[in-house]
């Protein structure tokens, strides 16, 4: 009798060793598969069980979340949603995430091991962390300066601020409302259809996900490049230049839409935006050395990323001498984001030196404690100190004397570059209007922005078009707002 109750006691022992095992196995081991089963909906119940963190910009939320009372109980809400959109992208119970709701979707939903207060101890407890915040580097200003500046055309901007990288403006036009996404009714269905079959495509983020062609901005990395490889040495010496000027080894002639270009000097090619110049100075700079000014700018760079990924800028490194000459005034396969843009103009004005663009200033726990800073980014030099003492120079330039006139700003020095970008078969596309410049206020020290502006033609306005007239004043207002929020930094008695 004793022995068979010995045999059961093993026998009980080891289905219960068996099913803690088993227990084990399914907990563990097939966890993942179960998790990504779509039929099981219990990862999003619990997702969405609780109000998802904030995303913040100068101390206030611009993003909420409202209950429901269904099964996904949370849904994301939006202060400013078409504003702020090209930042924080969508949250959607359908539709999953982007830009900052999908590069910080750990740290929003909780998730993220950082929040617990122990390591592994959610795993043990199977706890839920309440979601963190993400405090942004956006100045509200700025924002709402070109948002409300490109109104209802189609473009986007971008503003830096030199010193730090930070990224104080990202708007791209037109928008969306990402809180009409928010849920996983017929209603947002409706929604993503509609603006995913709009020619417009308001849900691309044109600051940082379009490239367009650059057009003269890019004539600041041809600068920069003859300047630092000694081509050019005076800023007012004749540059020999023809006016027209033949490819090299073709018989297309490039012409200039400025009158007086004919050997003019770099100041006064800057200035007047003369093709033929800086066509012919990119080609006596050659394929490496502008290759390497490009790329040192950030061109060619696949893996920029202020954290959500930006599109690469291009600049191609397998042109012959023609298209090098038409490579060298923003044309033939050279494309750039705003951002991208935004970073030359930064460059300059760190006297050469540039720093990443981040986005992302810290990230808080519930209650207010940090979980991460950003940091000091590590710069790099771009071009000589010299070199970029004379670009700041031939930019203010511009804006004094040249076709930037509509971005100046009383008491403050502001340098800038035009640009009218043609594109399509034959240059039959609608232009684009860019205008890329930096801002010092009269207290400062050095520049307080970077900014970069593009603004996409209509057919309509096609004569229209330019960057001194329609860029331009798009980029005075986001200056001004920066420099208006450093506490009076704009001042009396100082050079525009």
């Amino acid at each position: 009798m004793t022995r068979n109750i010995r045999h059961a006691a093993v026998f009980c022992a080891l289905l219960l060793v068996a099913l803690v095992v088993n227990a084990a196995r399914v907990q563990i081991v097939q966890k993942p598969e179960y998790d990504d089963n779509p039929a099981n909906r219990r990862p999003d119940i619990a997702r969405y069980q609780q109000p998802r963190g904030d995303i913040l910009v100068g101390g206030r939320a611009v993003t909420g979340s409202r209950d429901t009372g269904e099964h996904l109980r949370f849904e994301r809400t939006y202060a400013e949603g078409p504003m702020y959109a090209p930042i924080t992208g969508f949250a959607s119970q359908a539709y999953g995430t982007t830009l900052l709701e999908h590069a910080e979707d750990g740290l929003l939903s909780g998730a993220d091991p950082m929040l617990a207060p122990l390591p592994l101890w959610n795993d043990v407890t199977g706890a839920h962390n309440p979601g963190g915040d993400v405090v942004t580097t956006i100045d509200g200003a700025a924002q709402r300066a070109a948002y409300d500046g490109l109104g209802g055309r189609k473009g986007a901007v971008a503003a830096i601020e030199p010193a730090t990288g930070r990224v104080l403006a990202l708007v791209s036009t037109p928008s969306y409302d990402p809180q009409l996404l928010s849920g996983n009714s017929a209603a947002a269905t409706r929604v993503w259809n509609r603006l995913n079959a709009d020619p417009d495509k308001p849900m691309l983020n044109r600051a940082v996900s379009r490239t367009y062609p650059p057009g003269s901005t890019f004539k600041v990395v041809t600068a920069a490049a003859a300047l630092d490889a000694g081509v050019i040495r005076d800023l007012d010496a004749p540059t020999r230049s023809p006016d027209p000027y033949t490819l090299p080894g073709t018989r297309t002639k490039l012409t200039n839409e400025a009158d007086g270009c004919r050997n003019a000097s770099l100041r006064e090619a800057f200035e007047w935006s003369c093709n033929t110049v800086f066509a012919k100075l990119g080609v006596d700079v050659g394929v490496r050395g502008m290759t390497a000014m490009a790329e040192a700018f950030g061109f060619n760079d696949e893996g920029l990323r202020v954290p959500f990924p930006v599109a690469r800028s291009t600049f191609d490194t397998s042109v012959d001498r023609a298209q090098l000459g038409l490579s060298s005034i923003g044309q033939y396969n050279t494309r750039a984001t705003p951002l991208q843009m935004a970073m030359v103009a930064a460059a300059v004005a760190g006297g050469g030196q540039v720093r990443a663009p981040y986005l992302v200033e810290r990230t808080l726990r519930a209650g207010g404690s940090l979980v991460a800073a950003a940091g000091s980014r590590p710069s790099r030099e771009v071009m000589r100190p010299s070199t970029a003492a004379l670009l700041k120079e031939l930019m203010t330039g511009v804006v004094d004397n040249g076709t930037g006139a509509k971005a100046a700003i009383p008491g403050a020095t502001v340098g800038g570059k035009t640009g009218t970008a043609q594109h399509g078969v034959g240059n039959s596309g609608t232009p684009y209007a860019w205008f890329i410049s930096w801002a010092r206020g009269a207290a400062d020290v050095e520049p307080k922005v970077a900014v970069a502006v593009v603004v996409e033609g209509s057919a309509s306005d096609r004569e229209g078009i330019s960057g001194g007239g329609l860029a331009a004043p798009i980029a005075r207002a986001v200056m001004e707002a920066v420099l208006g929020g450093e506490g009076g930094a704009i001042g009396d008695g100082s050079r525009r």
